[in-house]
């Protein structure tokens, strides 16, 4: 549905755009608006299609998630086939699950009213101005999403019958007060405690590993010395950015661009529109309404009146049929040029047919084009002609890159001198785990294609971004697999001396554990009050403490490992949580009630799969044999 949106489509209309996609129906529930297809669906859920156009769109909108929200990170890991053929399986599982909802709630014969429908849509804020509902929003966003009002109400409605299964479901969830209150004194919870840290340090200039030793040991731990499949390489790089920090424009010669160019830096011209809409889907009868409301209006009806009495768009009726202010563009073509072809304000266009239905216009009032003057956007002029210029070389510097690139495929050394770059080396990495100057899925899979990779050949030139380019080789390659003794003889020898020297701190630390607990002196460290989540001390001490049993007439004593020895831990006191309140209960209720209810929505989707017929088909592929 979102393919709809118009090129022209920018500024507020379009992030509104995006803040629509975050409703349910942007992964379900659009194939059945399409039409039918003969093409291998994604899945059949009890006889109901999944279709492979509403599988793609879900998947790429949930990369287009994941990319926003983990920016770099997320070009690194899309290098990596099997995460993205798992982000498509979870897309699949989920499109499954919402059918699967959809069904069960149908089964159960729920329904929404066309009052409901209404109230979500005025409540939506997709479609506010200010808290408000904003019809001229609404039109405006379904004419760039490409819907009819019926159609986009159908939808509506499904999501809306599913989400009354769910929410009465997670609905049922509560959370008892004693509940909330047995967390709360959990976590509240205080403890005091003692406690001595027995450092490994000192011990291990006691401590000798032999060559022999660390060989048994490589040899009965080879699964921890796998390596993975390491690359390293050059690249040569051309960004405009750093082409346009070298150019210099007058402001001569911006103020000459401008004057030339001033119909660049006009406000454009903006028309207030009115419209009656007749779309009841009986084509035939629409046409004939429309041209008869037409009539009307040429023989002197009011047109707010006959939009109020008769426009299927209900919203606009009741402001008269009066919509928003439009550029040009911004409307459905049909629309746009009915709109700004008419030549005086309250003049009204023919019956004019658009996707949504027929309309007839109405001029309510204009904005003209206003040229901005030189010296409020001379920096923008400047700005642009150095864009302008870089581009320009930019331009020319990527094809000489590509060619001598490509003529001398050995060596960037070459192509590195004609474009004025240098060759830069990055050091051995991973396939999923990229270098941030070249994060990018591109550039891995061309690193380790067999061309750059087995051929020791140039890359063809990449795109990082819009002007940014790369050409890479590979400077260094290095198969996955077991490391050589030679290689890490040396950690595992390190890791030993480490393992020795614990096991001496932890036989001091069991030693002084024994005389705390035959009422010896021993010097501790003092720690009154630990909370549960104590950030100035060691998380394994803290952990320990809240693990180790209420102390009675003598204290709880235990040991716990360290990063780097042992601690003594010794338990003297448990103090009851303070200041919990309501509010802290309330806090607590929520989480919990919000985990309950997501247990009992996965649990619903387990149950529905448990008893449905869900096919995944796939196309068979075949192979002819050539004799």
């Amino acid at each position: 549905m979102l393919e709809k949106i118009r090129e022209g489509s920018q500024g507020v209309i379009a992030k509104s755009i995006l803040i629509l996609v975050i409703l349910s129906f942007a992964f379900a529930g659009v194939s059945s608006y399409l039409g039918s297809s003969s093409e291998v669906p994604a899945a059949t859920v009890n006889g109901q299609v999944i279709s492979s156009v509403e599988l793609e769109q879900a998947y790429q909108n949930e990369r287009a998630r994941m990319e926003q929200q983990l920016g770099d990170m997320f070009d690194a890991l899309a290098g990596d086939e099997s995460y993205l053929a798992n982000l498509r399986k979870s897309v699949l599982d989920r499109l499954v699950a919402q059918v699967l909802v959809e069904q069960a709630a149908n089964e159960l014969g729920l329904r929404v009213s066309d009052a409901q429908i209404k109230q979500a849509i005025t409540s939506e804020p997709a479609f506010q101005t200010d808290g408000q509902f904003d019809n001229n929003r609404y039109i405006s966003l379904l004419a760039q999403l490409g819907y009819q009002p019926a159609a986009f109400s159908e939808m509506m409605r499904q999501d809306l019958t599913s989400n009354q299964l769910i929410s009465t479901l997670v609905g049922s969830e509560f959370v008892l007060a004693d509940e909330a209150q047995q967390l709360a004194e959990l976590q509240g919870q205080t403890r005091n405690i003692q406690y001595k840290v027995v450092d490994a340090e000192p011990f291990t200039k006691d401590v000798k590993v032999t060559e022999a030793q660390a060989k048994e040991f490589y040899d009965a731990n080879q699964a921890q010395f796998v390596s993975p499949e390491l690359i390293s390489l050059e690249y040569v790089e051309l960004n405009i950015a750093d082409l346009a920090k070298n150019v210099q424009i007058s402001e001569a010669d911006a103020e000459q661009y401008y004057n030339e160019h001033k119909s660049a830096y006009q406000t454009p011209e903006k028309r207030l529109a009115a419209h009656i809409l007749i779309a009841t889907g009986d084509d035939d009868a629409d046409k004939a309404k429309a041209e008869e409301l037409h009539k009307q209006l040429e023989n002197g009806a009011d047109f707010a009146a006959l939009a109020k009495d008769n426009s299927s768009d209900q919203f606009s009726a009741e402001n008269g049929g009066q919509l928003d202010w439009f550029e040009k563009g911004v409307m459905q073509p049909e629309f746009d040029e009915a709109l700004f072809s008419l030549a005086d304000i309250g003049g009204i266009s023919p019956v004019v047919k658009t996707d949504f239905g027929y309309h007839i216009i109405k001029l309510d009032d204009v904005q003209k084009s206003q040229t901005a003057q030189f010296a409020d956007v001379k920096q923008q002029v400047i700005d642009q002609l150095k864009e302008d210029k870089a581009k320009d070389e930019f331009y020319q510097l990527e094809q000489t890159l590509r060619n001598v690139s490509y003529e001398i495929p050995d060596t960037l050394a070459d192509a590195a001198k004609e474009v004025g770059a240098e060759v830069k080396k990055t050091g051995l990495f991973p396939r999923n785990n990229p270098p941030a100057a070249l994060s990018n899925a591109e550039v891995v899979k061309a690193a380790f294609s067999d061309p750059v990779l087995l051929n020791g050949e140039n890359s063809d030139v990449i795109e990082l971004a819009p002007n940014h380019a790369v050409v890479v080789r590979v400077a260094e390659h290095k198969n996955a697999g077991v490391e050589a003794f030679a290689d890490v003889k040396a950690d595992i020898e390190a890791r030993l001396v480490q393992q020795q020297a614990n096991d001496m701190a932890r036989n001091q630390a069991q030693a002084l554990m024994t005389q705390v607990k035959n009422g010896d002196t021993v010097t501790m460290e003092t720690r009154t009050e630990l909370g549960r989540f104590a950030q100035d001390m060691d998380p394994s001490i803290v952990s320990k403490a809240f693990q180790m049993a209420t102390p009675g007439a003598t204290p709880t004593v235990d040991t716990v490992a360290l990063a780097q020895g042992y601690a003594v831990v010794v338990l003297d006191k448990v103090n009851a949580a303070q200041g919990i309140n309501d509010t802290v209960l309330d806090a607590l209720k929520q989480r919990l009630n919000s985990e309950y209810a997501n247990a009992d929505y996965l649990a619903l989707v387990a149950n529905l799969k448990s008893k449905a017929e869900i096919e995944y088909p796939v196309v068979e592929e075949t192979t002819t044999e050539l004799q």
